[in-house]
Order: structure tokens, then C-alpha cells, then sequence
């Protein structure tokens, strides 16, 4: 069994309107969660984009649903001291009523630290503040009030690192996710590895969610398919100059691409490897359809 959250990317064109319109879409439609990614500007180098800070946008998504789960999907720990990303993570979890994920992650696009003029330090200096940070972050909730409401927040950690992502996450994580499609045998070793970490200190594994995020293509049929992948050529920059046929094609290597039906059966070998949530990354940001074609036909085949 599996649910479905949307993930938003919030540097790529989103507004104010459209997050509230987001918020309150995805919440009616059914979806069990909302997330956005943490930046500061496009990832894709399409640097005039809107894009609206992410823990202001939080602390609106907890006032306007009631419902959903909902977080970031990550902040990294450069950006904010972690007893700082504590307090906020509190504040919006607290006006949520209890429905706040806070993801976490070391960060990685160092041309916006540099835009910005965040340190930059070494991958180990960036994965050693993490691990720090999340120690920070549990004793700032012990010692401040308020408190959230269920005395801490639960974490997501994503990232499939053997060494140091996976034993981290078997150690802090309420969910384990991954970034695009992995090929099934991946997916089925990073599960096993994560099970076998938790195991090693004594924690049951079924505890932790685990989740990956991709795009998708969704239609009634092949023709709707076309349509959708014409769209996207004015949102991913590498499809820019391709047909609608290539379009697909190439989103078939790491997105999940049919009807609501087919979309279920390519998640199905992923249920069996003991996927939990589908966080629908959603590129097309006014297209409402795509969304509620995914929860009418591809939800229930998974639930």
C-alpha cells in the first residue's frame, strides 16, 4: 500500500497564487501530502523565474488546509542554524496542528550558495554539519517552548549514500526518500541496507516510511500523453527543442509515464520493495487535470 503527495519545485515559477491555489487543489482532490523544495532560484538555470520562500509558504500551507501532510523536501543545513530551522519547524508545525514533515539535507547546488553568499563547505565538512545540525535541532525542541505538538517533529532525510545517508536515516528518519526513479534492483538494495542499519541498532525498520520523487506524464490516453509532454518542452529546459514523441520517450528514463493505469502498474514492483509514498513531482503547476487523473485512477490502484 502507497499514497500519493505532490512535490512542488518552488523555484520554477512559483507564485503566491498559484501556491494557495496548489495548497487548497491538492488538499480537495485527495492527496495525502504537499511538499516543496528549499531554494533560492532555478535549478535549471532559468534564473528569472519566480520563486517564493519556502518557510513563509509553509507557514501559509498550515493556515490555508486542514488535513494534509506537508513539508519541505529539503531545507538544506547550510542555509539556516539549525536551533533557527528548529524554531520555525515548531512554529509552522504548531499553527499545522501536527502535520508538519521537516526534511532535511546537506545541501548540493553550490552556485546558489555562492548567488547568495552562504558558505559553500566540502561534501564531508556539509555532511558532518547535517549530522550535527539534526542533533541541534531534537535538543532545541527538549529545551524550548512551546514545544510541537507531538514534542518533536518528524524528519526526512533523503539520499540513497551507502556510507553515511543510509545508517543516518535509519538513526533520525521518520521517512527515507530518494531523488527520481531508481532501476529496481537500486531501489530493492538501498532498502535492504536500510533495513539492515536499523537493525543494527535495534529499531524496526517498518517504522520509516520510504518514499522517492519523480515527474510524471499522465493521460487518458496517447494523444493527452503528447499533449502533456508539448507542455513541458516551456518548463524543462533539455526538452526545450524536442517533438512531443522524444518528449515522452525521454521522460520514460526517470519519470513515470501512461495512463492513470499504466502509471499503477510501473509503481507496483516498487510497492513489493516496500515503497510507501509516490511524492508526484509536479512540474506543470496550472494543470490541475493531471492531478486529479493521477488520484481518480492511479491512488486507488496502489491503496
Amino acid at each position: 500500500m502507497a499514497v500519493l503527495g505532490v512535490m512542488i519545485e518552488g523555484q520554477e515559477g512559483l507564485t503566491w497564487d498559484r501556491w494557495r491555489h496548489l495548497c487548497e487543489v491538492v488538499e480537495e482532490l485527495g492527496f495525502e501530502s504537499l511538499w516543496r523544495s528549499d531554494h533560492f532560484f532555478s535549478v535549471m538555470g532559468e534564473y528569472q523565474r519566480d520563486c517564493i520562500e519556502t518557510w513563509v509558504s509553509l507557514a501559509l500551507c498550515a493556515e490555508w488546509t486542514k488535513r494534509i501532510t506537508f513539508g519541505p523536501n529539503v531545507s538544506p543545513m547550510t542555509f539556516r542554524p539549525p536551533a533557527v530551522l528548529a524554531r520555525m519547524a515548531t512554529s509552522v508545525d504548531l499553527l499545522a496542528g501536527g502535520r508538519l514533515v521537516l526534511g532535511v539535507g546537506a545541501g548540493w547546488y553550490e552556485e546558489e550558495h555562492t548567488a547568495f553568499h552562504i558558505p559553500y563547505p566540502s561534501l564531508k565538512q556539509r555532511f558532518d554539519r547535517l549530522e550535527e545540525g539534526i542533533a541541534i535541532i531534537r535538543e532545541t525542541w527538549e529545551k524550548s517552548n512551546p514545544k510541537p505538538p507531538r514534542g518533536s517533529v518528524p524528519l526526512l532525510i533523503g539520499g540513497g549514500g551507502e556510507k553515511r545517508t543510509i545508517p543516518l536515516a535509519a538513526r533520525e528518519a521518520a521517512e527515507w526518500g530518494m531523488g527520481g526513479k531508481p532501476d529496481l534492483e537500486t531501489y530493492g538494495r538501498k532498502v535492504a541496507l536500510l533495513a539492515e542499519a536499523c537493525e543494527a541498532i535495534g529499531r524496526d525498520p517498518t517504522e520509516i516510511k520510504r518514499s522517492f520523487q519523480c515527474g510524471y506524464l499522465v493521460g487518458r490516453d496517447g494523444k493527452e500523453i503528447l499533449e502533456r509532454a508539448a507542455q513541458m518542452r516551456s518548463v524543462i529546459p533539455r526538452f526545450k527543442d524536442m517533438e512531443p514523441s522524444d518528449v515522452v520517450e525521454a521522460a520514460r528514463a526517470g519519470w513515470l509515464v501512461g495512463t492513470p493505469a499504466e502509471i499503477a502498474e510501473q509503481l507496483r514492483p516498487y510497492l513489493e520493495l516496500g515503497l510507501t509514498r509516490w511524492h508526484v513531482q509536479h512540474f506543470l503547476l496550472d494543470d490541475d487535470e493531471g492531478l486529479r487523473l493521477l488520484m481518480e485512477g492511479t491512488a486507488p490502484a496502489i491503496a
